[in-house]
């Protein structure tokens, strides 16, 4: 029999004074770590590193933590969930096996219900570059510079839904109310040009993602490190001095607003709203020159103009290279993490974006050129310049496709088991492939990778390790990759 005795200790709670004693102390003390941890007073995890930044200076420059391969990073998002077996991914057996059952696949449900059978991409693959890689006419375009990409064929999402998906993409969790991957670098690492934003974000012409704003919110970071959204074609609006107004009045309203700002800042240091805010004008005053700048295409070569189709007759292809260049340019002058956006949801399925469910050669015909010729140009660009020599560019979506068309429709379902994303420039092997996804494609099964270790290599490129990059919130230090993530060694150069 068990003996119900209580201890030594125990005996002190049958007291009821000594219960209410000791109870109200231990409640005593967690309320004392709460107001620690609410002042900031309690130390540090050992592994942790947040960044020293000045309320003052927000957007100065930072040391990472180690010297970093790449200082600028160009994030290409294809909203949608762009399908890897009619671009990047060549499964001669798929095409083999086009028409039969998928092995094991017997009634298969997946996002929208049950698949039918094995269905080959509908662009034919071929070698390309001095790697040999195989890559579909889908991007001829982009297929040509094969020898500049390192694809990682195992990538892996947490979600099979666009909008949950999509924030893991974006912010390394599926639920919303975490930060961006570039409001974590600019928290990080501020930026080299003090006159235009450390993050920017360019909607595609046709709108904004699923998720919009939270690929660039700065959710619990400082909100001063949030993404400022704007386009080739819808610039920062009002930004240009009314002609009222002379120099000399604008100057010295400044001086006055700076000299009252300071003084409540002064009283409220801790106010991070406040903070934001003023930081936030303050910049804006500075970009009514550079921002106006940095938008003017009109001084790029002819040359460059055609090299990107910004005069192309199809419109959402000229806005989407104007986008593109609008990115160069950005780079170009210091901004620290460009996010470019093609495809948006405003026009339904598969209309404006990549989530081909039910006619994808059709909708795929029309997204693959706007896509094309603007995003190759991008990175013939930069390399011409010697800005890939020290610029990590990017190009996600937010999960795969099925190996099989969706039952009664010609499209391809949700797919988060392996798709493919690809890397250029700073730091990684150029004509690279790693990991793979099964025969058909369907599921990664070598190295197979998830978005925590995407994440945690682009950090690590930058010289941040993804560990050591913490914000204290509601507890914890909190990290872009959570408890997870890896960095993928094998594709560093």
């Amino acid at each position: 029999m068990k003996d119900h005795t209580p201890s030594h200790a125990g005996r002190w709670l049958l007291n009821r004074r000594d219960f209410l004693r000791y109870g109200g102390t231990g409640l005593g003390g967690i309320a004392l770590l709460s107001l620690l941890g609410e002042q900031k007073l309690l130390a540090a995890a050992p592994s942790a590193m947040p960044p020293q930044w000045s309320p003052e200076t927000p957007n100065a420059p930072r040391p990472p933590h180690f010297p970093a391969k790449a200082k600028n990073v160009v994030v290409i998002f294809c909203s949608g969930a762009c399908a890897h077996l009619e671009t990047w991914d060549y499964k001669p057996e798929l095409i083999k096996r086009h028409g039969q059952p998928m092995p094991g696949g017997d009634n298969l449900i997946t996002f929208q219900g049950e698949n039918g059978n094995l269905t080959r991409p509908h662009w034919e693959f071929k070698p390309r570059g001095q790697s040999g890689k195989m890559i579909s006419d889908l991007l001829p375009h982009l297929a040509e510079l094969a020898d500049d990409m390192c694809f990682i064929h195992s990538m892996t999402a947490k979600s099979n839904t666009h909008g949950p998906a999509e924030n893991q993409m974006g912010t390394g969790f599926v639920l919303d109310g975490f930060p961006s991957m570039g409001s974590w670098v600019s928290y990080a690492l501020g930026t080299e040009n003090q006159n235009l934003p450390a993050f920017v974000a360019i909607p595609d012409p046709r709108g904004v993602p699923q998720v919009g704003p939270n690929h660039w919110s700065s959710a619990f970071l400082p909100p001063v490190f949030q993404g400022t959204a704007f386009t080739a074609d819808q610039p920062i609006p009002n930004l240009a001095t009314p002609k009222s107004i002379s120099a000399a009045a604008e100057a010295g309203t400044r001086d006055f607003l700076k000299f009252l700002n300071d003084r409540h800042l002064a009283r409220h240091p801790d106010d991070g709203e406040l903070l934001a805010r003023i930081s936030s004008y303050e910049l804006a005053a500075r970009m009514q020159l550079s921002a106006a700048e940095v938008s003017e295409l009109n001084q790029e070569s002819k040359a460059t103009l055609d090299l990107y189709g910004v005069n192309d007759n199809n419109k959402l292809k000229a806005g989407f290279a104007r986008n593109c260049l609008l990115a160069r340019r950005l780079v170009e002058r210091g901004v620290r993490f460009v996010q470019l956006f093609n495809g948006a949801y405003a026009m339904g399925e598969g209309v404006g974006n990549w989530d081909g469910h039910k006619t994808l050669k059709e909708q795929y015909d029309v997204h693959a050129p706007i896509l094309d010729q603007p995003c190759a140009a991008l990175l013939k660009d930069l390399k011409a310049r010697g800005l890939l020599a020290h610029t990590l560019v990017v190009w996600v979506t937010e999960f795969g496709r099925m190996p099989t068309f969706q039952k009664g429709a010609n499209g391809r379902d949700h797919n988060p088991h392996g798709f493919t994303v690809w890397l250029s420039g700073a730091g990684v092997k150029a004509g690279f492939s790693h990991g793979a996804t099964d025969e058909f494609g369907y599921k990664a099964v070598q190295d197979i990778t998830t978005i925590y270790d995407l994440h945690a290599t682009i950090l690590h490129l930058l010289g941040l390790d993804h560990e050591r990059l913490t914000y204290y919130h509601n507890g914890l230090e909190r990290r872009l990759t959570d408890v997870h993530g890896h960095v993928v060694k094998e594709i560093l150069s």
